[in-house]
């Protein structure tokens, strides 16, 4: 699931795509990252890719379909459903397969270590920083249509109330039969037009919304935030829209959670793996949300807890996208604890109100492999293989340090593009909402500017209004530094 403050940029305009590549390139050598492989790398995953380790077993005839980004190659992920399971007709039976790394990569290869030293795939602007090669990660690895592919095949029985109820995981070869982007996949089940998959499409919505009311029952909470994109004109004006997500995004999201549920069922029950965390909201950040709720003017009854709240809201209204935008302040400490023997006391990951693993994205995380192989190893009643085990204590930290370069990378390509977008604007004044303010010195905070779709900072002489409209004029913009200024107008 691709974060939600990805930037995706459509332009023809040679010299904006210039000033994006050249502020990006500043930004990957500020972080030390860059897409390029050392050659030992490349040059064993060219070996590797011209020569999978193939399993024995086929499963090449289930009609396997990908659901993804239109432009995407690294295809962890294909599902196929049907009707019905080992117990009867009533629920279902998700074949869900993931790319299988250790077809190509041995422990302590260069690959292998190359990726603990990148850890997982930074995104942003459609630029990205992968963690394989992509001879791996966007052909041989990938479960691209019509390719016979290595995979963890993940089968998990689902109930007619949307509950996994069984599962099992082998390796196995399979084959997809079409890749979909989401825009296709959602005509597809919105006119009941025969595609390929169309049975797992029908079967997917209804799973899919088992499992979202599933969620609902349980307490679990997810922000509805958009995805970002950026439409540049030909005369070169940068306008930043937000796309909110399609139905169809929720529902195959569903089935990777469905499956990271069944992983940490098994790893828990295995006492061995590796779980993805999360603490418990603090009480105070659930009354700091109250407070900026009603300063916003959206209304948040007595009786609700926050999850019921936070799916209450609509992320089309900007008052309320705001809301979402400060919710994220409760979803904070998020982590992995790695386990052998006696199982973590801090194991549940608060915002899905379970215990929850990590094993569907594996061309794009390192935690993935790793898990996902403990899962083989447990169902197949083998022990886990020892490479696994001597690098899970590791692996927490590693995650950890990753996934800051990625909020990092990602925090100032969008900063960049912003500044790309005002930087013909200087002197012009919008209208716009104030969305935060700053504790420690209410002059500051940031502005909501609906005409062009960003938040953005905004200093004043006087306390600001958190909530009320208000007419701003922007003052600087830096696109050196990624850096705009609004004032009150």
């Amino acid at each position: 699931m691709p974060s939600s403050r990805v930037v995706h940029v459509r332009t023809d305009d040679t010299a904006v795509v210039d000033t994006l590549r050249r502020g990006i390139e500043q930004i990957q050598k500020e972080l030390e990252v860059t897409p390029e492989f050392p050659a030992e790398v490349e040059a064993a995953a060219a070996r590797a890719a011209a020569a999978p380790r193939l399993p024995e077993l086929d499963r090449t005839e289930i009609p396997f379909i990908t659901i993804d980004p239109d432009s995407s190659r690294d295809l962890d992920q294909a599902l196929h459903i049907e009707r019905g399971t080992s117990r009867g007709s009533e629920g279902f039976t998700v074949h869900y397969a993931i790319a299988d790394l250790a077809a190509f990569i041995t422990p302590g290869d260069p690959i292998d270590v190359e990726s603990h030293r990148r850890g997982q795939t930074l995104y942003g602007a459609d630029s990205k920083i992968p963690l394989h090669p992509p001879a791996i990660s966007e052909d041989a690895g990938s479960l691209l249509p019509d390719q016979v592919r290595p995979a963890l095949l993940w089968t998990i029985e689902v109930d007619d109330t949307g509950e996994g109820v069984a599962v099992e995981v082998v390796r196995a070869r399979v084959r997809s039969v079409a890749k979909l982007s989401y825009d296709q996949a959602q005509a597809a089940i919105d006119s009941g037009s025969d595609v390929p998959g169309g049975d797992t499409l029908r079967l997917l919505k209804e799973v899919g919304e088992l499992r979202l009311a599933r969620d609902a029952r349980n307490g679990a909470v997810a922000l509805p935030l958009p995805e970002q994109e950026i439409d540049i004109s030909d005369d070169g004006t940068w306008r930043l829209e937000f796309r909110s997500m399609l139905p169809v995004e929720e529902w195959n999201a569903q089935i990777s959670l469905l499956t990271g549920f069944a992983a940490a069922s098994l790893m828990v029950a295995g006492k061995v793996g590796l779980l993805r965390t999360m603490p418990p909201p603090d009480p105070r950040d659930v009354k700091r949300l109250r407070r900026t709720a009603r300063a916003l003017g959206v209304s948040w009854p007595p009786e609700l807890d926050y999850p019921e709240f936070i799916r209450s809201l609509d992320a089309a209204d900007p008052a309320h996208a705001a809301v979402i935008v400060a919710s994220a302040r409760l979803l904070r400490g998020s982590g992995y604890v790695a386990f052998d023997g006696d199982l973590p006391e801090e194991r549940e990951q608060s915002a899905l109100a379970s215990e929850y693993a990590h094993v569907t994205a594996p061309l794009r995380r390192l935690a993935d492999r790793y898990a996902g192989e403990v899962c083989v190893a447990l169902c197949a009643g083998e022990p886990v293989p020892s490479w696994v085990l001597e690098a899970l204590p590791e692996l927490p930290a590693q995650m950890q340090s990753s996934g800051q370069k990625a909020g990092a990378y990602e925090r100032a390509v969008i900063d960049l593009v912003e500044a790309g977008l005002f930087q013909r604007r200087v002197g012009e004044e919008f209208d716009g909402v104030v969305v935060s303010v700053e504790e420690k010195d209410d002059r500051r905070g940031k502005v909501s500017v609906g005409e062009i779709g960003v938040e953005a900072p905004i200093e004043g002489t006087a306390p600001l209004p958190l909530g009320d409209d208000i007419r701003v004029r922007l003052d600087s913009v830096d696109v050196g530094k990624r850096q705009v200024r609004f004032v009150p107008a």
